[in-house]
């Protein structure tokens, strides 16, 4: 399976028959992806606007690749060190190259797997990324073997939304609390910019703490254009299952993610939005919004997932501990579906034996089918 060069970085494309897809080896980044419904194609992800540039070599390798979703081991900062490990942003996983080991293909579908030695953390991950013929969902697995100690990590989901206020609707399944990033996520001396309260708590996404004393909406997007802020939501812990959600109703399509929250815990939102100046963004990265589901804090690295911090003192993990005699398996699942006209929002998910079902605040549930255990398995 020969290399391509897609938006500038060397990739692997694989394809079903509802799903085109493409994953670049440096860092596992996963776009573009098309997905084919009864009205038209979508293409839901992000791409870095400077994909097809040259840009400083002493910026991390990740950003080179940026776009899509990608797996972070750990999630989050380079800023200090764990144990004697000082990790790239966002780990290996999201910074060096991919080795491909397979690609299957048959009447089922397709799966594609790869493989990662990681050096900072001795150790081994393998990816795997399936589609389904008939389908329109993406599921991963990555499976963490021969590592041990404590692991913050998460997958790095970006949606490029269309230039409008408010084009996209975001829901999330019910919510424990959620907390703005405590310190400053931007200094405006280096050119960067953030809107929202620091530190401040929440529990409702149209209902949060501005830094100007006002209350901003994270609930629908694009907005607060010119600024850059990161927010972490605490899913309730009762559900089998929790899930974000994205709603585009002039494209009639609904983006949403599924996990289980025992293996990731929190959703971090990246709300990207022209706030930075520096290089390479240099203001140009906007509409875009990570949903990003990780156990971790933050995206403060593993030093600070490790220790005592807000999320954890109140029950929710921000990191895992690997066994080298347990592998340790991440499963992940991405999808979308179209939606008719007339209707509202994401309101909540179901799962049933034929797959899930999206309950709108207004209109009529959207059945989506897909193989919802895939998010307990254990086995390829």
């Amino acid at each position: 399976m020969k290399l391509t060069r897609i938006h500038g970085q060397p990739s692997w494309h694989f394809t079903s028959d509802r799903v085109e897809a493409a994953i670049t080896r440096q860092g596992g980044h996963l776009a573009p992806i098309r997905i084919h419904l009864a009205h038209g194609v979508v293409e839901p992800f992000a791409i870095a606007p400077w994909a097809e540039e040259k840009i400083a070599a002493k910026l991390p390798k990740l950003l080179q690749s940026l776009r899509g979703d990608f797996f972070c081991a750990p999630f989050g900062g380079d800023k200090s060190t764990y144990r004697g490990e000082c990790h790239p942003p966002h780990g290996e996983s999201a910074n060096t190259k991919w080795k491909l080991v397979t690609m299957r293909k048959s009447k089922a579908g397709t799966e594609l797997h790869l493989s990662l030695k990681a050096k900072v953390r001795p150790g081994h991950i393998d990816k795997m990324i399936r589609l389904r013929q008939g389908e329109t969902a993406i599921y991963c697995r990555h499976v963490l073997s021969h590592m041990s100690g404590k692991m913050n990590l998460g997958h790095h989901a970006m949606l490029k939304f269309p230039d409008a206020p408010g084009s996209g609707l975001i829901d999330t399944s019910p919510i424990s609390f959620a907390q703005i990033l405590p310190k400053a996520f931007e200094n405006p001396a280096e050119g960067g910019y953030s809107s929202l309260k620091p530190g401040a708590f929440f529990s409702k996404l149209n209902k949060v703490p501005a830094a100007d004393g006002t209350m901003a909406d994270l609930s629908r997007y694009p907005a607060r254009r010119g600024f850059e802020d990161l927010v972490m939501i605490a899913h309730e812990s009762k559900p089998e299952f929790a899930w974000t959600a994205v709603t585009f109703p002039e494209q009639r399509y609904v983006w949403f993610a599924l996990k289980d929250p025992r293996v990731l815990r929190s959703t971090v939102l990246w709300i990207s939005n022209g706030g930075r100046h520096y290089p390479p963004w240099n203001g140009r990265h906007v509409g875009v919004m990570g949903l990003e589901d990780v156990t971790s804090y933050f995206h403060l690295g593993l030093a600070e997932s490790a220790k005592p911090n807000t999320f954890n003192r109140r029950g929710f993990a921000t990191h895992l501990s690997l066994n080298p005699r347990t592998p340790l398996v991440v499963n992940y699942i991405m999808a979308v579906a179209a939606i008719p006209r007339k209707w509202g929002r994401v309101k909540t998910i179901t799962a049933g034996p034929q797959g899930i079902t999206l309950h709108p605040t207004v209109g009529s549930d959207v059945r989506v089918p897909l193989d919802f255990n895939f998010l307990y398995s254990k086995t390829p």
